[in-house]
């Protein structure tokens, strides 16, 4: 319906200007920062330069340091659209947070490459509380069950080579492809779904799954295993 409509497109409208207010930030600050996270230093060596080249910067992460939600209300958004999409969560005061501040952003496409999410991981560990990773609250225009990350970029790669990787997160992803490898694609922020399934199989029927070996991973490839061959992919698996 209409007002259906409405709230649709304006939601989709705050993720943009969200992805824009990322991209806009410091760049070279947002660099160093994602080599002291992957390395442990500031040792911006030639691996590690490639490796945020040819990964990192493709999928647009960037450490947001100002709050996104102020410049979203100046720019005419409405606050409630802004805690529906998961963007921004209240504070007892009434007052809106960035729900992804202080972390480097991955942001989720759709096959046809519009950004629907994002999953953030957290620089600062001197938080014990603070969850490693959070991801985008589902919303009208975002259903996790029906996305996987890297798709966007995946798709022509898993055409040419027949096949798909899966792997369990975002960083993942982008470390296969600094090794130019792009046929990847990860579950983050759920357990694999029939849905993610048969979007893979949309362009192969071969897939193999690399998840971590630790318990948590095996769990996780045994589930989704029995899944893959119910829909009929022929499935290969390295722990």
């Amino acid at each position: 319906n209409e007002v259906y409509n409405v709230i649709f497109l304006s939601m989709k409208k705050i993720l943009i200007l969200l992805c824009l207010f990322f991209i806009s930030l410091n760049q070279a600050l947002a660099e160093e920062l994602t080599f002291v996270y992957i390395n442990g230093s500031n040792n911006n060596d030639v691996k590690m330069r490639e490796w945020y080249e040819k990964g990192v910067k493709k999928f647009h992460p960037v450490l947001r340091k100002r709050l996104m939600n102020n410049s979203a209300i100046k720019k005419g958004y409405k606050e409630e659209f802004l805690l529906k999409t998961g963007l921004c969560k209240q504070l007892d005061n009434g007052s809106l947070r960035d729900k992804f501040h202080d972390r480097v952003i991955f942001p989720v496409h759709t096959l046809d490459g519009r950004i629907v999410a994002f999953g953030a991981r957290i620089l600062n560990t001197e938080n014990k509380n603070a969850p490693k990773y959070l991801n985008s609250d589902e919303s009208e225009i975002y259903l996790k069950r029906n996305e996987l990350y890297g798709i966007y970029f995946a798709k022509k790669a898993i055409q040419k080579n027949d096949r798909c990787y899966l792997v369990e997160g975002y960083t993942d992803v982008i470390s296969m492809h600094q090794c130019g490898i792009e046929n990847v694609v990860a579950s983050s922020g759920t357990s694999l779904t029939y849905e993610q399934i048969r979007l893979i199989h949309r362009f192969t029927n071969n897939l193999t799954v690399l998840y971590d070996g630790d318990s948590a991973g095996i769990k996780a490839s045994l589930r989704g295993i029995n899944m893959l061959l119910e829909e009929g992919m022929n499935i290969k698996v390295l722990l």
